[in-house]
C-alpha cells in the first residue's frame, strides 16, 4: 500500500522524509519488522518501543511512526500524538477496515465473557451465519482454531485477525473486550452491531487502580457506540441485575438502542423459573412479549444470564428469537466453563476458570444447587495480580465448600507459599489443607471424594500451561484431573 493512502485521515503532527513509499507489512515489535515496513514504537508497561527504533531500521524499516521528534537517514519518520491510537487508525486502513464487512458483535465485562461469544457464535452457525470467534481461551477463523494469545490481541493482530475471517468467508464475528484493551484503545476505530455488558466485579486492580477506572474503561465501548458512522444503528445490551449495568445505562448515548437482560420484571429479555440439573439448565424467556421454554446444556444461575444475553445479542443481529432459542439447545461446552471431567465415577469433577471472588461465588452456589453430598474445592490465585481478592476467595471458599485445598494457580515471580498464606488470611475454619504443588492438590481431592460428592478445580479452566518465575510448563487441570480420576480405587 502506498505510505500516502496508508496515512490519509490519520492525524500526524509532523512528517520527516518522503510519503512516497510503499508500505509492505507493519508492525509494533522490532523483532518482525521486514524490509519496506513500517515501524510503530509503542509505549508498554515495562518497555518502550522508541528505544528500538534503531534496531527496526536495520531490519528494514523504511517508515518509523513515533511519539518524539527523532530524524533518520534513509526512512520516513511521522510524528504522531499518540502512537497507540496511530497503531490501531493504520492497521484499519491496511486491512481494508475489515470490521465493516462484518456483523459485529462485542461482550465485555468480569465474568461470562466467554460463554456469552461461545454461545452467540453457536447461535448465529446454527441459524446459517457464518460467525468469527475471538476470545480468551482461542480465536476461530473458519474451519481454523487458533490458540489465544490475549483475549482482545492489540490493534494491529485485531485488524489482521479480522480480516482473515472475512477471507474465511464469514459474514459475523463474536468477540470479548477486554478493559485493558479498552483503555489501551485496541479496539479503536472499530464499530459494532452489538455490544453487551454482563457484570463488574472486584479484578484487575493490579492494572486498573480502582473499581471507578475499571468500571470507566468498559464504559468506553459503549461511549463508542453513540459516535459510530459506518454502523449507525447499534444496539446496546445490559445486564440490569447488575448495579454496574444500571450505571452504564446513564452513559449511554439517546442514539444507541438498549436492551436489558436480566431476572428483573424491568428486564427487556427476561429470565425465571430457572431450574439447573447436571445435563443443563431450563428456564422461561419473556421477550417483545412472547414467552418461551429454554434450554441450555450448561449449568447454572449465571449461565441464565450468560444464554440470555447471548440471545438478545443473536436477535440484535438478525436472528429471530424463536430460531435463537432452538439454536442455543445443542449448544457444545465450553472449554474450562464448568467442564465436567468425564469419568465413570459416583462423583462428580468440575474444572472452571473461576478465579475472581465474585465467579468464584457463583460456581460454588451452583454446586450447592446440585445437592453433594460434600462440595470440595481445590483453588488457588495467580502471582502478580491483584492481591486484595486473595483472603476474599478463601472467605468465599471457607463459607460455600465443605472442604478446600489450597494450592497454586500461575505464581509467576511470586513464592507460591506466599500467595497461599494471603488466602489463607480469609479462612475462618479448619476445613483446608494446603498443597503448594497443583498437580498433588487435584490428586488429593480426588483420592477425598465419596459417592454424591463434587470435586471443583478452579482458577485456571481452559489454560494448559502453568507460568512460574523464569519458566512455563504444560499443565492441563482437565488432564490431571482425569489421569488422577483413573488412579481413584472403583466404588462397589
Amino acid at each position: 500500500m502506498q505510505l500516502k493512502t496508508l496515512v490519509a485521515a490519520i492525524p500526524i503532527r509532523h512528517v520527516i522524509g518522503t510519503l512516497d513509499r510503499t508500505v509492505e507489512s507493519i508492525a509494533y515489535d522490532s523483532r518482525r519488522v521486514q524490509r519496506n515496513g513500517l515501524f510503530v514504537a509503542l509505549r508498554g508497561e515495562t518497555s518502550d518501543g522508541h528505544e528500538f527504533i534503531g534496531q527496526a531500521i536495520e531490519r528494514g524499516a523504511s517508515v518509523i511512526v513515533t511519539e518524539r521528534d527523532e530524524q533518520h537517514s534513509r526512512v520516513t519518520c511521522l510524528l504522531v500524538e499518540n502512537t497507540r491510537n496511530a497503531l490501531a487508525d493504520l492497521s484499519a486502513n491496511f486491512y481494508g477496515h475489515p470490521a465493516r464487512k462484518l456483523r459485529l458483535a462485542a461482550v465485555t465485562g468480569t465474568n461470562g465473557k466467554t460463554t456469552t461469544t461461545f454461545l452467540i457464535k453457536h447461535i448465529c452457525e446454527k441459524a446459517g451465519l457464518r460467525c468469527g470467534l475471538i476470545g480468551t481461551v482461542r480465536y476461530e477463523i473458519g474451519e481454523r482454531i487458533l490458540p489465544a494469545i490475549r483475549t482482545t490481541p492489540e490493534s494491529l493482530d485485531l485488524q489482521e485477525l479480522l480480516a482473515q475471517i472475512v477471507n474465511a468467508g464469514c459474514t459475523a464475528a463474536a468477540m470479548e473486550v477486554s478493559s485493558h484493551a479498552l483503555a489501551q484503545n485496541r479496539a479503536r476505530g472499530l464499530e459494532w452491531n452489538v455490544a453487551v455488558f454482563t457484570n463488574l466485579t472486584q479484578d484487575h486492580l493490579d492494572f486498573h487502580g480502582t473499581m471507578e477506572s475499571y468500571f470507566d474503561s468498559k464504559a468506553k465501548l459503549f461511549a463508542q457506540l453513540g459516535s459510530q458512522r459506518e454502523k449507525s444503528k447499534p444496539v446496546a445490551i445490559v445486564n440490569i441485575d447488575d448495579r454496574h449495568g444500571e450505571q452504564l445505562l446513564n452513559k449511554i448515548d439517546k442514539r444507541v438502542a438498549v436492551v436489558t437482560y436480566g431476572m428483573s420484571a424491568r428486564a427487556d429479555f427476561r429470565a425465571s423459573n430457572y431450574r439447573v440439573e447436571f445435563s443443563g439448565t431450563s428456564y422461561q424467556l419473556d421477550a417483545h412479549g412472547k414467552s418461551y421454554l429454554v434450554r441450555v446444556p450448561l449449568i447454572g444461575r449465571f449461565n441464565v444470564a450468560n444464554s440470555v444475553a447471548a440471545l438478545a445479542a443473536a436477535n440484535a443481529l438478525g436472528i429471530s428469537l424463536r430460531d435463537a432459542v432452538l439454536g442455543l439447545g445443542k449448544s457444545p461446552q465450553v472449554p474450562g466453563r464448568l467442564e465436567l471431567v468425564p469419568a465413570k465415577r459416583q462423583f462428580q469433577v468440575f474444572v472452571d476458570y473461576a478465579h475472581t471472588p465474585d465467579a468464584l461465588r457463583n460456581v460454588l452456589k451452583t454446586l450447592r444447587e446440585l445437592e453433594p453430598h460434600r462440595l470440595i474445592v481445590v483453588f488457588g490465585c495467580g502471582g502478580n495480580r491483584d492481591r486484595q481478592k486473595r483472603p476474599l476467595m478463601g472467605e468465599i471458599v471457607d463459607r460455600h465448600a465443605d472442604y478446600a485445598i489450597v494450592t497454586s494457580d500461575n505464581p509467576r515471580k511470586e513464592d507460591p507459599n506466599a500467595i497461599i498464606a494471603e488466602i489463607e488470611k480469609g479462612f475462618r475454619s479448619s476445613r483446608y489443607v494446603k498443597i503448594a504443588d497443583r498437580t498433588q492438590a487435584i490428586g488429593r481431592a480426588i483420592t477425598l471424594a465419596q459417592p454424591r460428592d463434587i470435586v471443583l478445580i478452579a482458577g485456571k479452566g481452559h489454560e494448559n500451561y502453568q507460568e512460574f518465575a523464569d519458566y512455563t510448563i504444560p499443565f492441563d487441570d482437565i488432564q490431571v484431573a482425569r489421569r488422577a480420576v483413573e488412579d481413584h480405587p472403583v466404588e462397589f
